[in-house]
């Protein structure tokens, strides 16, 4: 295999499995970024992926192909439904943010094991029949090379996570909704003051990151491992978080760190193909994922500043 045809492997493959670290790592920005700090994306993720899946086999025979897109739009209002109790905790009661989120990955996994083993009688779910399909790109996969390495054989998913990073920019910095959001995380007191309403600016934030988380886990389940079962996720929220902090609690710096892991996770997936990498113990190829994400953020985290009310709870009058 030539280095040629490895990147041709490698780099769809990388996108493939980036495509929902990339969509939860941008709701992770959204709330951090109105100073909602989200631990509970694990949990989200947790529900979108359990929740799509359920629908997946209970629809399919009904909507055929278009059966996984609708789980992500499922998917979605659970994961808003489900951020909402974080967002009542941490915004309304003034709980600790990070406790909340906590709390929100036990509920999670909790809740989707419970009703995995009453309504499948057994641990995990069937496996679905109607999974997201592959295509070429019209005219862009023509083009040498590059149309082989990024536009062929490639999933809807993947387009999906580049237009929402690229649409998450354009509403963050292009626009006054994002302008109000970005103060409300930095300075919410001034912008109370400006007339903008803290709560609900930060509401909004949290049930954008549900619904992305929830997407994202959607993606996992019904791209990824075809069913749902307690390690379905294994810590992609996490990850996500990882990805939201190394990409500086930017929607483009989050895609490209989203991508670094995608990237480890392909090479720890598929590397037993790959010359060379072929070589190296199975084992390290799977942990290699999570230990470069403790390496990233070991290195970076000194660096990287978070939004300077993130975690903050907001009480109006207090200085």
């Amino acid at each position: 295999m030539s280095f040629l045809e490895v990147l041709y492997f490698i780099i769809p493959s990388a996108i493939y499995y980036a495509a929902p670290l990339i969509i939860t790592a941008i709701g992770g920005v959204f709330n951090e970024r109105a100073g909602v700090v989200n631990i509970g994306l694990e949990g989200i993720m947790i529900m979108g992926a359990f929740i799509s899946i359920v629908f997946n086999l209970a629809f399919a025979d009904k909507f055929g192909a278009a059966t996984p897109w609708l789980g992500l739009i499922v998917a979605l209002i659970i994961g808003v439904i489900f951020s909402l109790i974080l967002a009542v905790a941490a915004i309304s009661l003034r709980a600790d943010q990070t406790v909340s989120g906590v709390a929100l990955n036990m509920l999670g996994l909790a809740i989707a094991i419970f009703a995995t083993k009453l309504l499948y009688g057994k641990g995990q779910t069937d496996s679905i029949e109607e999974r997201f399909s592959r295509f070429d790109f019209p005219l862009l996969s023509d083009i040498p090379v590059l149309g082989k390495m990024f536009f062929s054989d490639i999933y809807g998913t993947s387009i999906l996570a580049f237009g929402i990073a690229i649409l998450a920019w354009f509403v963050i910095y292009k626009t006054p909704f994002g302008l109000r959001l970005r103060a409300v995380g930095e300075h919410p007191m001034a912008a109370d003051t400006m007339g903008v309403r803290v709560a609900g600016m930060r509401y909004v934030s949290v049930m954008i990151s549900g619904a992305l988380g929830g997407i994202g886990g959607a993606i996992v389940a019904q791209a990824i491992s075809g069913n749902f079962s307690a390690t379905t996720i294994s810590g992609q929220g996490f990850m996500a978080i990882a990805a939201m902090i190394f990409g500086k609690w930017h929607p483009l710096g989050a895609l490209g760190a989203a991508l670094f892991f995608g990237f480890a996770q392909s090479l720890s997936i598929a590397g037993g193909a790959i010359p060379y990498v072929q070589d190296i113990p199975e084992v390290i190829l799977l942990i290699l994922p999570y230990v470069l994400t403790i390496l990233a953020l070991a290195g970076f985290i000194g660096k990287a500043s978070a939004p300077k009310a993130s975690g903050q709870a907001y009480i109006k009058g207090k200085r």
